[in-house]
């Protein structure tokens, strides 16, 4: 499956880095790596606030700092605690643009110990570019980082 590379968490995190610095790089290597990743984000649950925090990025700013839950994908993801794949943006009402190039989402939750704590978020430029393989491989990457959520 050379179009998904499998990260080296090893080589990835360092002991001398932050969870946000391990976090970062986990960002930069799928942005790097997977052509059609585009923007590479990390979204953190405040539970208390029912709000997704940014957490650390890859790709173009974004002015989503914080989205409540039940709003856009990532908002829809956290209310649901599943992963949402949507191949064509322009199709959904509910929409938070990021970028006018963004055509397709996927957001994949993130559990520690049963507990919903965040969330990968990857837009691409491409129509449709996901699969049930980027699915199943966002699903090994976030149950590889969880324990970087405490």
């Amino acid at each position: 499956m050379a179009r998904l590379p499998e990260p080296n968490f090893t080589n990835l995190f360092s002991e001398n880095e932050t969870n946000t610095e391990n976090l970062q790089a986990v960002c930069d290597f799928l942005q790097e790596n997977v052509e059609h990743y585009d923007w590479v984000g990390f979204y953190i649950v405040n539970r208390s606030e029912q709000v997704l925090e940014l957490g650390p990025f890859t790709g173009e700013p974004t002015d989503h700092k914080v989205i409540p839950f039940g709003k856009g994908v990532c908002g829809q993801s956290a209310e649901k605690e599943e992963s949402i794949v949507v191949p064509d943006v322009s199709k959904l009402n509910n929409y938070l643009s990021c970028s006018l190039y963004v055509k397709s989402e996927i957001v994949v939750p993130v559990f520690n110990d049963g507990e919903y704590v965040a969330q990968i978020d990857i837009d691409s430029h491409q129509l449709d570019p996901f699969t049930e393989a980027d699915e199943d491989y966002l699903e090994n990457v976030c149950s590889r980082v969880s324990n970087l959520f405490n």
